[in-house]
């Protein structure tokens, strides 16, 4: 069975975590990946970034090995004239090139956009920066973080006690990469369609501010400055947010008429639906306080595995608040086949979070391999063969 993108040819010339997984999602449908790295250290994330440092020393870190299997690994120094002149061979057999490095770089580097095209017109180059391009900031370095700060995230998240916090997990990076790689799929449709190649300016900051969608809307046609909510919900709905309970957290979205009405029968509270405090919606958003209150009393009678089970066979939007290993481990986790295990590494790692039909989430995939460890095979498909040399 072909994967979608089965004969597409990819050079990933990117480094750290949102270009690296961009180039990886491509591989898991199938392209072929070719990473292109410094010599010596390669790409930097080889050696930083999760918490077992022996894995990080020896240039396979949890972080880089996440997003790094059936890649080919070569190395070039782009500053030399034959690591130039190998990097534009690759360009010009590729159908993608996938990097997130400053435009100064590239400039310096003859890979800018202008260049790229101009080596292979059919080339879909697409480039992941912190802010992209245009405005005083192209240039700027910038990491999740960076991000998280200064497109307005951070405010939205903690309390006013605790102040603005980033969000645990680096959302930014692989935002930026699932968005890139929703826009080389489109490229390259385009492409079947015009025979042209293009360039595709993805920005991290852009990316945040699309994860903010609906509260940028709120703001601009309100005047309204989100705050920080805490754990309540987006839908600012009484009976939405989360709630203690005999032991452990439920979260609760319960938002419609439908859904409050299956949440008062399923906690055996059906007097709240003539209540007159809490029967219509005005009149629960006037007595929110009042609803949390009786709300928590009830949910205390039971711990939140069994609210949880109980509710959701009652139609109620509910789940209990679980930590990482927790969630991993429940049986609908383990039924979508998400994880994907490198019998190399012995190393478990995220895939895919969709489905193409019956496709599986991600096509098998080689290796993780070592810094440089096919430059020799992938250079000799552009060096002549003896019989060519002797042909002329």
């Amino acid at each position: 069975m072909t994967s979608p993108l089965t004969g597409v040819r990819v050079i990933d010339f990117t480094h750290v975590l949102a270009g690296p997984a961009c180039a990886y999602y491509l591989g898991l449908l199938g392209a072929e990946v070719i990473k292109v790295e410094r010599p010596e250290r390669g790409d930097a994330m080889r050696h930083r970034g999760g918490t077992d440092p022996a894995r990080s020393a020896n240039g396979m870190s949890t972080a880089y090995v996440t997003q790094a299997a059936g890649k080919s690994a070569i190395t070039l120094d782009l500053d030399s004239a034959d690591g130039k002149a190998s990097m534009q061979d690759l360009l010009r057999s590729a159908d993608v090139l996938v990097e997130n490095h400053r435009p100064v770089t590239l400039k310096a580097l003859g890979l800018d956009e202008g260049s790229t095209l101009a080596l292979n017109s059919r080339l879909i180059h697409c480039a992941m920066t912190g802010y992209g391009r245009g405005g005083k900031n192209e240039d700027a370095a910038a990491y999740d973080v960076n991000i998280q700060a200064t497109s307005g995230i951070m405010t939205l998240t903690g309390t006013k006690d605790t102040g603005p916090l980033r969000t645990g997990a680096p959302i930014m990076d692989y935002s930026v990469a699932l968005a890139a790689g929703f826009a080389i799929a489109a490229a390259l449709f385009e492409r079947e369609k015009t025979g042209k190649g293009t360039f595709i300016d993805v920005s991290m900051l852009d990316t945040a501010y699309t994860l903010m969608s609906s509260t940028i809307t709120d703001f601009l046609a309100t005047g309204n400055v989100p705050a920080a909510r805490g754990n309540a919900a987006n839908s600012r709905s009484p009976g939405a947010g989360s709630f203690p309970c005999k032991e452990g957290v439920l979260s609760l979205g319960v938002n419609e008429e439908s859904q409050f009405r299956a949440l008062a029968i399923g906690l055996g509270r059906a007097d709240w639906l003539t209540d007159p405090r809490f029967a219509e919606r005005q009149n629960r958003k006037q007595n929110a306080p009042l609803l949390e209150d009786v709300l928590v009393e009830a949910l205390a009678q039971r711990s939140a595995d069994d609210w949880e089970a109980h509710l959701l066979e009652s139609g109620v939007p509910v789940a209990k608040v679980r930590t990482l290993p927790e969630s991993l481990n429940t049986p609908h986790s383990k039924a979508r086949g998400y994880l994907h295990h490198d019998e190399q590494t012995g190393l478990t790692v995220p895939s895919l979070p969709f489905r193409i039909g019956q496709t599986v989430a991600h096509c098998p995939l080689g290796s993780i391999r070592e810094l440089g460890a096919d430059t020799e095979i992938i250079l000799a498909q552009f060096r002549p063969s003896p019989s060519d040399e002797s042909l002329s």
